[in-house]
This record gives structure tokens, sequence and C-alpha cells, in this order.
């Protein structure tokens, strides 16, 4: 869930930013989709299985961010706008309209935010559905709490994760995470997630396994902070529009979101989950579905098209 809406106050500047990691399914590069194909799924949430912030909307409404939603513009953005330093207003017309097209999306699938975080670390380069089956196995064995993932032993853990692939290493990452809990925060999500954003995302970088979107994944659906999440739609969709190069940074692009959209973790959740159904179902790596996206109006050109 990760909205945009207008906090620029300056000119409506446009900065490229983009990164070239990729940690997710759906955050992987075009190179990595051709190699891996039909393998991309990465959030396909269940509503009855989503941990939702308590700010997100009913369907259909748009009420819980109006106030946060600025006017569309009158004609799309021109192939030629530089983007510079500074907020991307188009950001906040980009998520309005993909708000008003499809409504709420309810995400990330998680019974607790300790199954989010685990979802978080096993859905690194695999789809969603084998991670759901490797977390079904692990809530049959009870081991979906920081205390039992250290208490169980490595090898019994990998064999419990097996479908969600790279087992070995994504093993020993959630016992390096419990660990870090443990250690750092005795164990305790809640004081863990009282730390300031900036400082616990610093910390959570110096966890084996832990990059910078399953970070800010952590940070976003188990903690509520205002952190946006990166992907490869994300990407995809700004420099098809335009607004990035694809040389830009995974910090670069996170940054233009958080400068160019107001701090609000349920506006940021619902944003990312637009852009992973956009990305999916119109902004594929192969085929470009323009006719029926809701950003169309947006593309370059697009004005000559419509008229």
């Amino acid at each position: 869930m990760h909205p945009p809406l207008n906090i620029a106050k300056g000119p409506a500047g446009r900065r490229s930013i983009l990164g070239s990691s990729c940690e997710f399914a759906n955050t992987c590069t075009a190179e990595q989709e051709r190699n891996l194909p039909g393998q991309w799924r990465i959030l396909d949430l269940l509503p009855e299985h989503s941990n939702l912030a308590n700010e997100m909307s009913t369907a259909g409404s748009l009420q819980p961010f109006r106030h946060l939603i600025p006017k569309m513009p009158n004609h799309p953005r021109s192939r030629t706008a530089t983007v510079k330093a500074g907020p991307l207003p188009a950001l906040a017309d980009y998520f309005t309209a993909l708000f008003e097209a499809h409504g709420p999306q309810k995400w990330w699938p998680g019974r607790t935010r300790f199954e989010v975080i685990v979802g978080a670390i096993l859905t690194q380069n695999t789809s969603w559905t084998n991670v759901e089956r490797a977390i079904a196995k692990l809530r049959r064995e009870r081991l979906l709490t920081p205390a039992a993932i250290e208490r169980v032993s490595e090898a019994h853990l990998a064999e419990l994760i097996r479908s969600s692939g790279y087992f070995r290493q994504k093993a020993r990452k959630l016992k390096e995470f419990a660990g870090f809990l443990r250690i750092n925060y005795h164990g305790s999500l809640n004081r863990m997630f009282r730390t300031p954003t900036v400082t616990l995302r610093e910390q959570l970088l110096q966890v084996h396994g832990i990059g910078p979107e399953t970070a800010d994944s952590i940070l976003l659906y188990a903690g509520n902070h205002p952190v946006f999440v990166v992907d490869a739609y994300t990407r995809r969709i700004l420099e098809r529009h335009n607004l990035a190069s694809g040389k830009e940074t995974y910090e670069e692009i996170r940054g233009l979101f958080e400068q160019s959209l107001p701090r609000d973790p349920a506006l940021y959740n619902e944003y990312h989950a637009l852009i992973v159904r956009t990305g999916k179902q119109c902004c594929q790596a192969r085929e470009a579905r323009c006719t029926d996206c809701a950003l169309r109006r947006f593309l370059p050109g697009a004005e000559k098209e419509i008229a």
C-alpha cells in the first residue's frame, strides 16, 4: 500500500531515480524476469490474510485520502520535460488515477507482524505462492515467533521453507533476524518499531540477508513506518513515462517518492499495491498494455492519441 500526494510547494521538478538491484520476485530486473518466466507473483495478497493499517479505506472509497489528493492535471506530462532535483507532483496525479480506477488493494498478507517479516525475507527471488507454502509449514510447526525461530535447528528450518527457494540461505537469514531482535530489543517487536525510522533502517541493513527492499518492507508493512518500497514495477512505469532513465539507484527512487508525497504509511502502502497491480496487468516487461491502463493519459504524446 503506497500512495502519492501533493506535498510539493516548490516548482514542479522531476528527478530520475531507480535502482538495478533485485530482492523480491516482483522487484527483479527485466533480464531476471526473462530468466525466470512466470515466477513473478510476489504480492498477490489475499484480503482475508492482509495485515492492514487502521487508516486503510473501505472498498471504493477515496475519503481517507481525500485531504491529500491534489487536482488532476489538465494535460499529460511532456516527453521533453527535464527531471530535476526536488518534488515530483506528477506522482500525486498517478496515485489519484490508480486509486480512482481500482480502489484499495488490501496488502500485505500476514496474521502477525512477525509473519509479515518472515514473508518479506522468504519472498526474495521467488513467487508468493512458494512463500505461502513455506509459511503454512512454519505455522503448523508453531515456528512463527522469533523465539521459536531461534530454537529450531537451522537444518530443520531450511527443510520447512524449502518451497521458497534458496532455503538454506533464507533459514540463516531468519535466524539472523531473530538473533538481532533478541540482542538489540530483547525479542520485542514493539520496542524495535519504536526506534526512529532512520536509525532502525540502518540497523536492519546490517543484518545478514536484509537489503534495502526487505528492510523497507519490514519498516512499512510490519512497523507502519513511512518508508516507500521501490520495486521493478515502479522502475518500469517511471521509465516508460520518461520520469526515470533506468540508471538511478534504489535510494534515489525512494527519495523521489518520499520527497514528493506526504509521509503517510497507509498511503505509501496503498500506492505500492496499485503500482504492483498496474505492473502485473498492464505495464508488463514484455508488453505494455497501455490501452487498458489508468495511467495512459500521462504517457508522453498521449494528448495526440486521445485527440
